[in-house]
């Protein structure tokens, strides 16, 4: 049986994890002195309360080879193939213990195949359904791990963040001293360029920065068919406002609204939007 893990610096509907079988393995968050699993003890509601009550900013770490090492001897039976699905290797070390997590179990009676997105987000989620429904319809491992890495190679990932303080503290984004100066002053627009999150450009109002990633997904995906979802930092609200934009400009076949994980709203702070997109074969 083909399994599929994915860590949950990625996002996804609630139902597909039973609908399309996927296996997550959860970020470590550290709040204060206690450490919490994301989605197992933490959930979003109790991330943006702690948030707003001390005014900190948690940090996160990848789960340790070992944790993986049990989680994989959890899940697997012998014969078993697992697809593990991880954050970009750029921002975090989540792919790298998986690697080194099969290793350990090489000689197991299943195999693992850790895979680099170089993205995150929403763009997971798609590529364990996607890899599911292609398992179901009988393609191969190595077709699967094909269309994964056309998906990889498409991906479009576009943000807006309300403000530039938690990405300053975690130091997750480029170029962020040549705009520290101009910090409260505007809304900068963040991408993902080659698996590494880089602010690309910078406007003046929170309106112009939410037209400005919808006008260039547009652009970037042209008049192709495309997967999306709407991926937000405790507004919901502008999501929805910005889904119903995304389906009336641009030619998409599925679109999910989801919120950011605990992972990456960490590093981007409340009140962050944006798009992910890859067109459809």
């Amino acid at each position: 049986m083909l399994r599929i893990v994915m860590d949950s610096a990625g996002d996804l509907p609630v139902e597909w994890i039973s609908k399309y079988e996927i296996d997550v393995i959860p970020i470590n968050v550290h709040m204060g002195n206690e450490v919490f699993l994301e989605d197992v003890d933490l959930s979003i509601d109790q991330f943006y309360s702690w948030v707003k009550k001390t005014g900190k900013v948690p940090k996160t770490s990848q789960p340790s080879p070992q944790q993986y090492i049990n989680f994989y001897r959890e899940i697997a039976r012998p014969g078993d193939v697992i697809l593990s699905i991880h954050l970009t290797s750029k921002l975090s070390g989540t792919y790298e213990s998986a690697v080194l997590a099969a290793r350990e179990l090489k000689d197991e009676a299943f195999k693992i195949l850790p895979f680099d997105t170089l993205a995150g987000t929403g763009i997971q989620g798609y590529m364990c359904r996607e890899a599911r429904e292609m398992d179901r319809q009988g393609a191969s491992v190595e077709q699967i791990l094909e269309r994964m890495g056309q998906i990889r190679d498409n991906t479009q990932v576009i943000f807006t963040v309300d403000s530039l303080a938690f990405a300053q503290k975690s130091g997750r984004v480029q170029m962020i001293e040549s705009i520290l100066a101009s910090i409260l002053k505007i809304k900068p627009i963040i991408t993902l360029k080659e698996g590494t999150l880089a602010v690309a450009d910078k406007v003046r109002t929170r309106k112009a920065s939410l037209e400005f990633i919808i006008q260039e997904m547009s652009q970037r995906m042209g008049k192709k068919l495309i997967n999306a979802a709407i991926i937000h930092a405790d507004d919901l609200a502008t999501a929805l406002e910005i889904s119903e934009k995304v389906e009336k400009l641009m030619n998409v076949k599925n679109l999910f609204i989801e919120d950011l994980s605990v992972a990456i709203a960490t590093h981007l702070g409340p009140g962050t939007v944006g798009i992910v997109a890859y067109p459809v074969e």
